[in-house]
């Protein structure tokens, strides 16, 4: 398990993984294009589902923009394609049930609870060029406004 969170400038790590609708992706499928990379601790729950429609409202000026949204939970595929369907969702939703991803990026860390400590996915975003280095990150991200946020940015540095 990592304490750390890879920060900008250093090189995306790379992933591969099931996604919404059963199919796999992997980072490298975006070469040369921008990724926002959005970690979230569990389908429809209210921060998650706040972030993933604010993301998914967002979707066209992403895509004009020449960025691709990504969403990662440990959520299984079936789990996934639910949250999907029950909320009209437009990003890709990626299953990282064994938590590889989560580790490699430094967010799945000891979280507390009502006095109670485990481990859980910290709300976290990175933004990814399109040669596989991150070029910004939100960590412990506040979910209303977030997807905005990132957009101002993405649109402000080009």
């Amino acid at each position: 398990m990592s304490d750390s969170s890879p920060v900008t400038g250093d090189s995306a790590p790379a992933f591969t993984a099931p996604r919404d609708g059963g199919e796999t992706v992997s980072l490298r499928d975006f070469a040369g294009k921008h990724v926002v990379l959005f970690f979230y601790p569990k389908d429809d729950t209210s921060g998650c589902t706040k972030e993933a429609l604010e993301f998914t409202a967002l979707a066209d000026d992403f895509a004009k923009a020449g960025v691709a949204l990504l969403g990662v939970s440990k959520d299984s595929v079936k789990k996934h394609d639910k949250f999907r369907d029950k909320h009209g969702l437009n990003v890709i939703l990626i299953s990282d049930e064994d938590t590889t991803i989560c580790e490699d990026y430094g967010v799945w860390k000891e979280k507390s609870m009502y006095g109670k400590t485990y481990m859980g996915i910290e709300r976290t975003t990175f933004l990814i060029d399109g040669a596989g280095k991150i070029t910004a990150h939100w960590p412990k991200v506040k979910a209303a406004g977030h997807a905005a946020i990132v957009l101002e940015h993405v649109t402000a540095t080009g």
